[in-house]
């Protein structure tokens, strides 16, 4: 079989998968009562679509959340995630919440506002996916009606959108353009009689309601069947007019113009046009409808039509000011008008989305106090900010998604797997003046750096602790916590002000972005003999770019530019931190202290601690060796030396940092992970700061002692048979294998930091 034949298989079956074959309205009734969330109205049936894809633990500004899945956008891959602003979604879905349950907010119309860039698109693009994966669900399945009058009687006109159809049976179906509610075909006192028993059966706080009439489309087939068979003198009217020949009830998967209406900023027109829609007069003409207006030729195509069901979303609602006011009463009366006379029910829920242009726009009477004839306006939305993402992780998640195709959302078990993507190089391939294909390396910390920048310049400096700077804040936000050393400060620990403003001005992504791409098609003036350096964009270089472009770029005020420039200084020391320390790990990396080394230690601790013994090799029973612990704490820690013991006996120093240090955080991590077979063995080393420590961090001291003939001086070019040599290349080469450098940027790395050693190796 082809390859062709499989996916057009595959193909066939998800089809298959996503649609049911129409069912009579009675089937549909009892599907309801197996699973009633198909039944749910338009803000529950949102509310169950997110909470459907599940929560995952987050970090942001320092707090640990939970996260609704469903801004991942799970169902494409992440495409359209939105980054960050975790504490904003859920109170929106706190507010879909209360708007379901008709609890207070139900006349509410939900706004989301934002500078741009803060994920706002995002947010439309990953509801539309999220519901449309949703309902092509079992338990997310949407239905509506479809009508058929022309078996009511062939020789009168047949229910058309303006043409008299003639070709088989199937063609004379005519689906509810408005997406219609399947109980909305029934009379209220039995539809409300219904539903009250399907909330009794069901253990949901938000109970289902529908309080829609058929719209005037399908009316105009109910009304014309009811007269059919009333002229016949038919008893169970009911019963033949919704005849499964007549009504059927069908599903549709939830997507924009079917469920999601969305009103995008370039779209014009009347205002009834835009909400509603507008009446064809051809077909007016073309209809006997004996002196008024058909609704068989209304377009439906209004973003209200088009979002009855589900969800309304205006776009730009800054362009669409005009018609904010229009939606007054649509989430009080849940009516709108297509003519006089002629009105139609809308279930959906309201979301506006826009730049604060809008606000301001909003607030142009606010000084008029009672008489701002935008009060009642503004006081039915119901505002959500977006912010910038004060999340270094997130900002350089947000960047690489910028310069390449990845759209998978970052999960990690423990913050280092995240720093470990936070610090990654990337590799974009470029076409030069020439029109050739070129690979242009950002080094590792370069994106790291960009992100930190484009942070520190969202954060307020005003709640900023003493002795902290905005790179600490910053860290703190996206750690929940500051490493000192082995010193380990929780956020709580520092006095944040909840209210400071972050995240509501500083540089945006897009600045960031662009200053990038420009880095990446110029190649660097530098050069080597072999490597490639040209083509290798450092750290800082981003920093230089982004800093002295802020005078250029318009979206930025003189107060701005002079605010974030002063900011770039601590990010560039920051991050040439971070490649030093690359630089140190990698010529230290043979020399490296085992696991098993400091398992042993922490074993002997530990039994020292709490007067136990410990069992050797062959099976023994002994006493912890003070000897061993003095050795480990002298040679590897470095934190004593044999003026700090009497012999091998610690002096109450070396005794509090045993208890402090080493202890402290045993204890910690065996309460964390307690269970009745909890030892020391089952500890993860790295969870106690100080082993961490001693496990991955070195100094120059290090370097020194370790290597008594090398001389930072000599890197750009040691001599031949040096020791400064073999370290050197022993460093090169681990830097590529085991931190991301290619060869070109390992070079200069570790030229930039070995030139900054030199002045103070002596």
């Amino acid at each position: 079989m082809s390859r062709g034949t499989d996916y057009v298989r595959d193909a066939d079956r998800t089809l298959e998968e996503t649609y049911e074959e129409p069912m009579a309205l009675s089937e549909y009734v009892d599907r309801i009562f197996e699973n009633p969330k198909v039944a749910s109205h338009a803000s529950k049936y949102l509310l169950e679509a997110i909470e459907a894809a599940g929560t995952r633990t987050v970090v942001e500004e320092g707090e640990e959340a939970q996260r609704y899945r469903f801004f991942d956008d799970p169902h494409n891959d992440g495409e359209h995630a939105i980054l960050g602003n975790t504490e904003v979604l859920n109170e929106f879905v706190d507010d879909l919440r209360s708007i379901a349950a008709g609890r207070g907010k139900d006349e509410k119309i939900i706004w989301f506002e934002g500078p741009t860039a803060t994920g706002k698109s995002e947010l439309k693009r990953c509801l539309v996916n999220g519901l449309r994966e949703y309902s092509k669900t079992p338990e997310g399945r949407r239905y509506t009606v479809e009508w058929n009058i022309q078996t009511a009687s062939a020789d009168e006109r047949g229910l058309s959108y303006g043409v008299d159809p003639t070709a088989g049976d199937d063609e004379h179906w005519y689906e509810s353009p408005v997406q219609a509610h399947p109980l909305s075909v029934f009379p209220e006192p039995v539809r409300e009689e219904l539903l009250a028993e399907l909330n009794a059966e069901i253990d949901d706080h938000v109970p289902i309601t529908v309080d829609s009439r058929l719209d005037p489309f399908s009316r105009e087939a109910y009304d014309y069947l009811e007269e059919q068979y009333r002229q016949q003198g038919t008893e169970s009217l009911f019963s033949a007019i919704t005849d499964v020949n007549h009504v059927r009830v069908k599903n549709y998967v939830v997507d924009v113009g079917q469920g999601v209406g969305v009103l995008h900023s370039e779209d014009d027109g009347p205002p009834k046009e835009r909400l509603v829609g507008s009446w064809m007069h051809g077909m007016l003409q073309e209809l006997d409808s004996r002196g008024r207006k058909n609704p068989q030729a209304f377009s439906y195509d209004g973003v209200l039509s088009q979002g009855n069901g589900v969800l309304t979303i205006v776009e730009d609602a800054a362009q669409h000011a005009d018609l904010l006011q229009k939606l007054l009463n649509v989430p009080d009366e849940q009516s709108v008008k297509l003519d006089k006379g002629i009105g139609m029910d809308v279930d959906s829920q309201l979301l506006i989305i826009s730049n604060p242009d809008l606000e301001a726009q909003l607030n142009q009477h606010s000084d008029r106090n009672g008489m701002d004839p935008l009060k009642a306006l503004k006081r039915r939305l119901d505002k959500h900010q977006f912010g910038y993402l004060t999340n270094l992780s997130l900002e350089t998640e947000l960047i690489r998604r910028e310069l390449t195709n990845e759209t998978e959302v970052w999960t990690a078990e423990s913050y280092d797997e995240l720093e470990s993507k936070i610090r990654k190089p990337l590799t974009v391939t470029v076409k030069d003046a020439d029109g050739e294909l070129r690979d242009r390396e950002l080094a590792p910390h370069a994106v790291e750096a960009a992100a930190l920048y484009a942070v520190v310049t969202r954060l307020a400096e005003e709640d900023l602790p003493s002795g902290l700077d905005l790179v600490d804040k910053a860290l703190i936000f996206d750690q929940g916590y500051l490493q000192e050393g082995d010193t380990r400060r929780e956020k709580d620990e520092f006095e944040f002000d909840d209210d400071a403003l972050n995240g509501v001005h500083g540089i945006p992504v897009t600045y960031t972005r662009d200053v990038l791409a420009e880095l990446l098609q110029t190649e660097r003036d530098r050069h080597h003999a072999e490597l490639p350096v040209g083509d290798v964009v450092m750290p800082r270089d981003v920093l230089n770019a982004m800093a002295d472009g802020l005078g250029e770029a318009p979206v930025f005020s003189t107060g701005e530019q002079s605010e974030f420039e002063a900011r770039v200084v601590p990010v560039k020391n920051y991050v040439y931190d971070r490649q030093e320390g690359d630089v140190v790990e990698a010529i230290m990396h043979e020399k490296r202290v085992d696991e098993a080394t400091v398992a042993e230690y922490v074993e002997h601790v530990y039994a020292w601690e709490i007067g136990e013994t410990l069992t050797n090799e062959r099976g023994e029973e002994v006493e912890p060796d003070p000897l061993k612990m003095k050795i480990f704490e002298v040679e590897h820690l470095g934190r004593f030396d044999e003026t700090d013991y009497d012999g091998d006996r610690p002096a109450e120093i070396v005794r509090e940092f045993r208890r402090e240090k080493v202890i402290t955080a045993l204890n910690r991590y065996a309460w964390e992970h307690r269970d009745e077979d909890f030892s020391a063995d089952d500890v993860d080393l790295t969870a106690i700061p100080v082993i961490k420590s001693v496990l991955e961090s070195h100094d120059w001291d290090d370097v020194r002692r370790t290597f008594e003939d090398f001389d930072p001086r000599q890197w750009d070019d040691p001599p031949s048979g040096t020791e400064t040599e073999r370290v050197k290349a022993a460093t090169i080469e681990t830097l590529i294998d085991e931190y991301g450098y290619s060869e070109a940027s390992a070079e200069l790395t570790s030229r930039h930091v070995m030139s900054q050693v030199s002045y103070r190796w002596d």
